[in-house]
C-alpha cells in the first residue's frame, strides 16, 4: 500500500476539524432558533444598554446609580412615544389628503403609460384593476386570518420587547459585576483571554451601535428635508422609515427611499418621483463613501463585499431579524479574533517545561 503524501494526511487533519466546528456552529444557530425570541430580546437589550449606558454613568455621578438607570430607561421611553405620536398625528392628518392625491396620481399614472412611449391599452389596465379587486374580494377571509395572525406575532413582538427592557435594567445597573462573576467561573488560565475577548467584543458593540444610529439620523434627516422641500406627502413617517430602515446596510436605505418614491409617484407625479429616484442615489454614495467611512472606522472596519455577504446570509437564515444582526456579530468576531491574536502576540511564547529532577539514585539504592 503506497504511503499518504504529507498534503492529504495535513488536508485531512483540517477537514475533520472543520467538520468538527460546523457541527458547533450548526447546533448554536439549532438552539438559538428553537429560542429565537430570548436571542433577540437578549439582542435588543444589548442594544439599549449600549446606547444609554453614557447616559446613566453621567446620571450616576449626580443620583444614585437605580435611580440614573431608571431615568435614563423611562426618560428615552418618553421620548420614543412622543416622536411615534407625533408620526401618527401626521399620518392621521395627512390620511384624506393623501388617499385623494393617490387616487389622482394613478389615474395620471394610467393616462401617463396610455401616451407614446409606453402606449398600453387602456382596456388592460382597466382589467387589470379589475382583477386586483376580485382578488381582494374572493380572498377576504385568507386576508382576515393573516390580519388575526398578524395580531398574535404583535402579542409576540411586545413580549420581546418586554424581555428586552427588562435585561437592560440589569445589563445598565450591574453588567460588569455580571461580566466579573462569569469570568470567576471559568479555569485560571482563561480567565485572561476570555476578559480580553469580553472588552473587545463590547468596545466593538458599542462602537457600531452608535455609528448605525448616528449614520440612520443623518439619512433621516436628509430624507426627511428633501421629501418636505419637495412636497411629498408623509414627509415624516418616511423619514422615520428611513431611519429604521438604515439598520440594515446596504440594503434598507434604498427600500425605503423606494417606498418614497412611490409615494411620490402617486401623490406628485413621475416628474417628483425621478427627483426621488435621484435621491436614492445620492444618499447611497453620502452613506457609502462619507457616513460609513467618517462615522464607523472607528469602532469596526470590514469590507464592503463582506458587509453584503453578511448581511444576504443573515437575511436568507433568519429573515429581517438575520440581516441586523449579520454585521454587528461579524464586526464582533472579528475584533474579538484580532484581540485575542494581539494578546497572544503580547504574552509571547510559553516557556518550555522543566526537565524532571535527577535524584541521583542508582537502581540498587
Amino acid at each position: 500500500m503506497p504511503p499518504v503524501s504529507p498534503f492529504l494526511r495535513t488536508a485531512a487533519s483540517h477537514a475533520w476539524r472543520l467538520l468538527v466546528v460546523g457541527a458547533a456552529v450548526y447546533a448554536v444557530f439549532a438552539v438559538l432558533g428553537r429560542f429565537h425570541e430570548i436571542g433577540v430580546a437578549l439582542f435588543l437589550g444589548l442594544v439599549i444598554t449600549a446606547l444609554l449606558s453614557p447616559l446613566s454613568r453621567r446620571l450616576a455621578w449626580l443620583v444614585p446609580r437605580s435611580l440614573a438607570v431608571a431615568v435614563s430607561l423611562v426618560g428615552s421611553a418618553v421620548l420614543l412615544l412622543g416622536v411615534l405620536a407625533l408620526v401618527g398625528e401626521a399620518v392621521a392628518g395627512e390620511s384624506d389628503r393623501l388617499v385623494r392625491e393617490f387616487r389622482e396620481g394613478l389615474a395620471s399614472i394610467q393616462k401617463w403609460l396610455e401616451r407614446p412611449p409606453f402606449r398600453l391599452n387602456p382596456e388592460a389596465l382597466t382589467h387589470m384593476q379589475a382583477r386586483i379587486g376580485e382578488y381582494l374580494s374572493a380572498h377576504r377571509s385568507t386576508l382576515l386570518s393573516t390580519a388575526v395572525s398578524g395580531a398574535g406575532q404583535v402579542v409576540e413582538v411586545l413580549t420581546v420587547l418586554a424581555l428586552a427592557v427588562f435585561s437592560s435594567v440589569f445589563f445598565l445597573h450591574g453588567g460588569d459585576r455580571m461580566w466579573a462573576w462569569f469570568c470567576a467561573q471559568l479555569p485560571d488560565g482563561a480567565r485572561e483571554p476570555v476578559g480580553v475577548a469580553g472588552r473587545a467584543a463590547w468596545r466593538t458593540f458599542t462602537g457600531y451601535t452608535h455609528g448605525i444610529v448616528l449614520v440612520a439620523a443623518t439619512n433621516a434627516a436628509l430624507v426627511g428635508l428633501a421629501l418636505y422641500l419637495l412636497g411629498v406627502p408623509l414627509a415624516l413617517p418616511l423619514a422615520l422609515l428611513e431611519f429604521f430602515a438604515a439598520f440594515v446596510p446596504l440594503i434598507g436605505s434604498p427600500v425605503a427611499l423606494a417606498v418614497a418614491a412611490v409615494v411620490a409617484l402617486a401623490g406628485k407625479g413621475p416628474v417628483i418621483a425621478g427627483v426621488v429616484i435621484a435621491l436614492i442615489v445620492v444618499i447611497g454614495q453620502i452613506e457609502g463613501h462619507l457616513l460609513h467611512p467618517l462615522v464607523m472606522s472607528w469602532a469596526v472596519a470590514l469590507h464592503p463585499l463582506v458587509v453584503a455577504v453578511s448581511v444576504i446570509a443573515g437575511a436568507i437564515a433568519a429573515g429581517v431579524v438575520g440581516a441586523v444582526v449579520a454585521v454587528p456579530v461579524v464586526s464582533v468576531t472579528w475584533s474579538v479574533r484580532c484581540a485575542l491574536r494581539a494578546h497572544a502576540a503580547a504574552a509571547g511564547p510559553l516557556p518550555p517545561p522543566e526537565p524532571p529532577p535527577v535524584t541521583g539514585a542508582g537502581p540498587d539504592g
